[in-house]
């Protein structure tokens, strides 16, 4: 019998790559390759790429590279890049990165198992030509669903898949599998973006908007919580469009409760909102339903009027102030993050100082601050009013300070809280450590449980808060935490 082929998969970016390497994952056991975790123990490695901004795209191409030199001293045979920056640039960063054995773009993802084969086996796929993939979908949201069915939509898989292909779990069985044993797990609930901001590229190259429908996403999720994940994060492009395509723009508020009643999930959380699409009854919904976080990621970009409207976006530090209260109203302890691009073309001190006065009076609980630079292909990229790279360096770096003691501000404000911890991580040096409902993972903090020793990796857990670390949190587990593990432990 020959030797089994072995790939890793190397996944940069955001969580719906992580989603998107657990589907190639998913297709390529199902065809026999050995899923291994170290690049250098693989036939081949696949590298996920993030192909948002100059420093994730650097991020990707450092990554190919380095998985290169595993080619002299490794098992490695084959790297092979896929994901975002490898859909947008195809044949010119094949040209540009001749380190790398294949560029795959989305439309390769089906057919993943061959391509590999193909490269591996010392022969040549080539690499394809970019294009707009907004226009493969219908412009009428309406009439995407059956189209999508030809179109290649990472994320989308179909429910009812042939045996092997995930674990026996019946129909539920999603066209995935997990890459860790995190107690979290992410949920594409759609793809791609029909807002046409001016600063960025990703609808040119992850497409138009497309829901995927309620049951596939439901049943994905009781396999995850099989798989034994607590907590699972939607994501997409644009959380608060979900449903405009399948005709019911309100069908996240009838979603998340039917979610949050899957058996084995402890907590859902909803990321990518956009302020200027936020309803009432999704406000309610995510502030009043058991098991769903009141966890609010809310794309404000800036708080300017006359820079948002440069941005093709809608709002003011006014009106965002009055989406927070109304938040805050509902549920005073409710979580908000947001990023912020500074130095966009024509951002003039007052603009700036606009920005500082929404910042201040906002409270934001996690602040993500970033410096305009040119996207190829955007329309901010062709504006007049671009400002010295030294400014928009010398802005950054005053907002960014004052993000900093913000986020520290708004930790020290919850010392006395009781809240639930997910416990994430258990180590003799970093000690026992987990999030609370107002923390997604990597972007916004953890919460250190001081005297947790004993605790279990997946354990929702009660504990007090008593202290902060910059951004993150300080608490005592409850007693009740510790007489429920020694129960669950005989």
């Amino acid at each position: 019998m020959p030797e089994r082929r072995t790939v890793a998969l190397v996944t940069l970016g955001c969580a719906r790559n992580e989603v998107d390497s657990e589907e190639l994952a998913g297709r390529l056991e199902a065809d026999g390759w050995q899923l291994v975790e170290d690049a250098a123990e693989a036939d081949v490695a696949v590298v996920n790429t993030c192909g948002f901004v100059e420093a994730a795209k650097k991020d990707s191409v450092d990554a190919l590279l380095e998985a290169n030199d595993l080619k002299d001293h490794g098992r490695t045979q084959a790297v092979v890049a896929v994901g975002c920056m490898a859909e947008r640039y195809g044949k010119e960063l094949a040209e540009a990165l001749p380190e790398a054995d294949g560029v795959l773009g989305f439309d390769d993802y089906a057919d993943i198992s061959d391509r590999l084969q193909t490269i591996l086996s010392g022969g040549v796929h080539a690499s394809h030509t970019p294009r707009d993939r907004r226009k493969l979908l219908p412009i009428s949201p309406a009439e995407r669903q059956d189209a999508g069915t030809e179109v290649a939509i990472p994320g989308h898989g179909p429910a009812d898949l042939p045996e092997g292909v995930a674990p026996a779990s019946g129909p539920r069985a999603p066209l995935r599998r997990r890459l860790d044993g995190a107690p979290v797990a992410s949920v594409k609930l759609a793809s791609g973006c029909d807002r046409r901001c001016s600063f960025c590229a990703i609808p040119s190259f992850r497409g138009s908007f497309i829901s995927r429908r309620p049951s596939d996403v439901l049943n994905e999720t009781r396999w995850l919580a099989e798989q034994g994940a607590k907590e699972i994060m939607l994501v997409s492009e644009n959380n608060t469009s979900y449903g405009k395509d399948l005709g019911d723009i309100r069908l996240l508020e009838s979603l998340l409760p039917e979610l949050a009643e899957v058996e084995g999930i402890e907590r859902v959380r909803v990321s990518y909102l956009q302020p200027a699409e936020m309803r009432p009854g999704l406000i309610d919904v995510l502030t009043s339903t058991p098991k769903v976080a009141p966890y609010f990621d809310l794309s404000f970009q800036h708080s300017a009027p006359g820079v948002l409207r440069a941005m093709r976006r809608f709002g003011d530090t006014d009106r965002f102030l009055e989406l927070l209260d109304t938040i805050r109203t509902k549920a005073p302890e409710a979580g908000v993050r947001s990023n912020f691009i500074v130095g966009f073309p024509g951002e003039s001190e007052a603009d700036l100082a606009e920005l500082e006065r929404f910042l201040n009076g906002a409270r934001l609980d996690a602040i993500g601050v970033f410096g305009y630079s040119d996207e190829e292909g955007t329309e901010a990229a062709t504006y007049d009013g671009k400002l010295d790279e030294d400014v928009v360096a010398e802005r950054l770096a005053r907002v960014s300070r004052l993000a900093e003691e913000l986020v520290s501000q708004r930790a020290e404000e919850r010392v006395g809280q009781t809240m639930h911890v997910l416990v994430e991580s258990v180590d003799a040096e970093e000690g026992v450590r987990g999030r609370a409902a107002h923390q997604a993972p990597e972007t916004d903090g953890q919460v250190l449980l001081v005297g947790g020793e004993g605790l279990d990796v997946g354990r929702m857990v009660e504990a007090k808060v008593v202290g902060t670390e910059g951004v993150d949190l300080v608490a005592e587990p409850l007693a009740e935490a510790f007489a429920w593990s020694e129960e669950a432990g005989r």
